[in-house]
Parts: structure tokens; C-alpha cells; sequence
């Protein structure tokens, strides 16, 4: 294959890719966007609101356990498997809107949401791997940032009507279209021989340091983001409610998918960044703004939009620009044979530690106020940094970035 070729198939899946990616991932928060419309016809408990998300979470860390253990990331056709996960996710979603909120088969069919979206995540990251050439922290940073975009989109799908359906209808129909997109992408030179199966493949995540440095910081960095984006939402409405009445100057809808979609810029930039800085230097710059940001954010509660909005964005950029920098730096640090299973080690240990924020935040909102709510996010920020210290100060960290620790 000449140059051109090379660079015009390498674009062309890339681009394919991303859009497969956005697409399939609006499924996540399908729910958990239609918390406030559910609210109206329906008295859920604290534990239920949390389970809009978490079910979805505990199903990802199911799949990706499973995935782990199978090596399925390393021995079977990527896009093969991503167009069946991405393909029963969003049947999946659809048939949500068959059922009340509060009936048990609503979870049930969120955690096989979550189940699929192991086959979509992690293996869309591997795809991209494959056609790096200098260039892994921006490319997996722009599959990251995919990946928010598309998590930030059923909040864009709520003013779409009052049901709190729409969302899921929207959702269920983009992750089918996203299976079809996957079949437009080709996989590029960086392909090892898949590696026999032996259940022992899982351990190697832990077994040498600088992996297990890595995936410390990355579940510091986990702790903090995903109960950020399952509950900002409802900050922002109880905030508005508290200082505009019922004519906030931007709906908490619109101001929840700006504040979460804004971490693809960062994720862009972060990625950028990290290949020209070095891994350790973006990840750890990023956990201590971020982090700053979530001791900050509940002081705000009640203040003006504009003040929320400045502080919302600037946490929403920094608290997922980093995140594509450990994915990065366990694909450079693990034997080659093994990215695909470490990637799925690395988001299935680190989803699993989401569960215990998304669900501890409403009892602290009760407790403590919004207020002081997001105080306890700021703990992952901090570990975060630590364990990314250690790894730069790891003779190991020079295969980071091409020697840019």
C-alpha cells in the first residue's frame, strides 16, 4: 500500500471510528438525563436514582471482567466485536422505554447496556492504537473525547420533548447506527499475534509496577469522574432552581451537556499535549485542577449561572483530559501481545470504583448539603498525583511518549 493510500485509510477509519464511537456511547447516560422528567411521574428513592447510573456501570465492569479474563480485546476481530456490543446496547435501550422507572427491569436492562459497552469502549481504544505512528496520546485522547461527547448527548436529547423516553428512543437508535459505522474501519499496522488464552493474561496489570502505578492513577482519576457526570445535572437544577425560580438564563440540561461535552476539547488538548510534554506532566497538571475544581464547585451552589458555568467548564476540560493519558500509558508500558486485555483490566477495576461514588454522593447531598458534596471527589485527584509522581520518578516511565515522561 503506497503512503497516500496508507494515509488516506488511516483518516478514513479513524474518522469512522470516532463517529461509531460518539454514537454508541450516547447510551450511557440515556437515564440518567431523564432523572428530572422521571421525578415528575415518580417518587424514586436515593438508591434508585443512583441505579439509573450504576447499574450501567456495574454492567461495564461485568463485561469488562469478562472480556478480561477471555483476552476477547486481543484474540477476536475488534470490529466484529464492537458492531454486536454496540448493536445489543442499543436494543437494550430501547427496550427501557417499555417499563416504568421503578420496575426492576429497567437496571436489568441498563446493566446490559453496560455489559455491551465493554465490547465498544476499551476495543474502540485498541482500534485507534493501531494506527498510531508518534501519536497515541491524541489519538486515543480524540477516542476519549469521542466517548464524552457521546455520554454528554442525552442531555442534549431532553428539551427534545418532556417524556422522559426521548431520551432512550434517541440513544437505542444512534448506538444502531453506530454498529453499522464500525464496519467502515479498517485496523492499522500496530497488530501483535493474538496471545494464547490463559486466565492468568488479567494478572499481568498488577504483577509489574509501573502498570500498576498507572492504573493507580487512572482509578484516582475514576473516582472523581463519572459521579461528577452522573450528578452534576442535578446540581445545576437544584442550584437554579434555588437562585432563578423557574427561569434559569440557561436550562440545567443545556448547561449539564456543555460542561460535560467540553472534555473533548480537553481531551484533545490533553492528548496533544502529552505526546509533546510527556504522560505524567498532563495527568498529574490535569488531577490537580480538576480536583481544585470539585473543592470549589459546591461553594458556588446557589451563585450566579455565568460563576457555575466558568467553574463547571473548567472542571469538565480537566477532569477527563487526563483520562486518555493512562490508557496511553498502559498501552506503551504493557507487552504488546496484552494491550487490549490491560486496557480492559485497567477500565473495568477503575468502573468498578465509580460505583461506590455515584451511589455515596445523593446520602452526602443529604447529609451535608451540595455544599460540601463534592468534597469527597477531590480524594481521587489526590492519590492520583501521587501515584503519577512515582511512575515519572520510574526508570520505566521512559517509554512513555517516546521519553517524554
Amino acid at each position: 500500500m503506497s503512503a497516500s493510500a496508507d494515509t488516506s485509510t488511516r483518516t478514513r477509519s479513524l474518522i469512522f471510528l470516532l463517529l461509531a464511537q460518539v454514537t454508541a456511547m450516547t447510551t450511557w447516560f440515556a437515564t440518567t438525563a431523564s432523572l428530572a422528567a422521571m421525578r415528575q411521574g415518580w417518587t424514586l428513592t436515593p438508591f434508585q436514582e443512583g441505579l439509573m447510573t450504576s447499574s450501567v456501570q456495574a454492567g461495564f465492569v461485568g463485561g469488562t471482567l469478562t472480556s478480561a479474563l477471555l483476552s476477547a480485546a486481543d484474540r477476536y476481530d475488534p470490529r466484529n466485536l464492537f458492531m454486536t456490543a454496540a448493536a445489543i446496547a442499543g436494543t437494550a435501550c430501547l427496550l427501557v422505554v417499555f417499563f416504568a422507572p421503578t420496575d426492576i427491569t429497567v437496571p436489568i436492562l441498563r446493566f446490559a447496556t453496560g455489559f455491551c459497552l465493554a465490547g465498544v469502549y476499551p476495543v474502540g481504544m485498541k482500534m485507534a492504537a493501531t494506527w498510531a505512528k508518534g501519536d497515541l496520546g491524541l489519538l486515543i485522547g480524540l477516542l476519549v473525547g469521542a466517548v464524552t461527547l457521546g455520554s454528554a448527548m442525552p442531555h442534549l436529547f431532553v428539551p427534545l420533548g418532556l417524556d422522559w423516553r426521548v431520551p432512550c428512543i434517541v440513544a437505542g437508535i444512534c448506538a444502531l447506527v453506530g454498529a453499522l459505522l464500525i464496519r467502515g474501519v479498517d485496523l492499522g499496522p500496530n497488530r501483535a499475534p493474538a496471545p494464547p488464552f490463559r486466565l492468568a493474561n488479567a494478572a499481568e496489570a498488577f504483577r509489574r509496577r509501573p502498570l500498576r502505578l498507572a492504573n493507580l492513577g487512572y482509578f484516582g482519576h475514576m473516582w472523581e469522574l463519572y459521579a461528577m457526570w452522573a450528578w452534576i445535572g442535578t446540581f445545576l437544577a437544584a442550584s437554579f432552581a434555588l437562585r432563578y425560580g423557574n427561569a434559569p438564563p440557561v436550562s440545567a440540561s443545556v448547561a449539564t451537556f456543555l460542561i460535560i461535552a467540553s472534555g473533548a476539547i480537553g481531551c484533545l488538548v490533553g492528548g496533544w499535549a502529552a505526546d509533546r510534554i510527556g504522560r505524567t506532566a498532563v495527568t498529574m497538571a490535569s488531577l490537580a485542577v480538576s480536583g481544585t475544581c470539585a473543592l470549589v464547585m459546591g461553594f458556588a451552589f446557589a451563585g450566579p449561572a455565568w460563576l457555575i458555568l466558568l467553574i463547571g467548564v473548567v472542571w469538565g476540560i480537566t477532569i477527563v483530559s487526563d483520562s486518555a493519558q493512562f490508557s496511553a500509558s498502559v498501552t506503551e508500558l504493557s507487552d504488546r501481545t496484552l494491550v487490549g486485555t490491560m486496557l480492559t483490566v485497567q477500565t473495568c477495576i477503575g468502573f468498578l470504583l465509580t460505583l461506590v461514588t455515584i451511589h455515596v454522593m445523593p446520602y452526602v447531598v443529604n447529609a451535608l448539603g451540595w455544599t460540601y458534596a463534592f468534597l469527597i471527589l477531590a480524594v481521587g485527584p489526590v492519590i492520583g498525583i501521587w501515584a503519577m509522581a512515582r511512575l515519572r520518578a520510574d526508570p520505566a516511565s521512559a517509554s512513555l511518549a517516546g521519553g517524554r515522561r
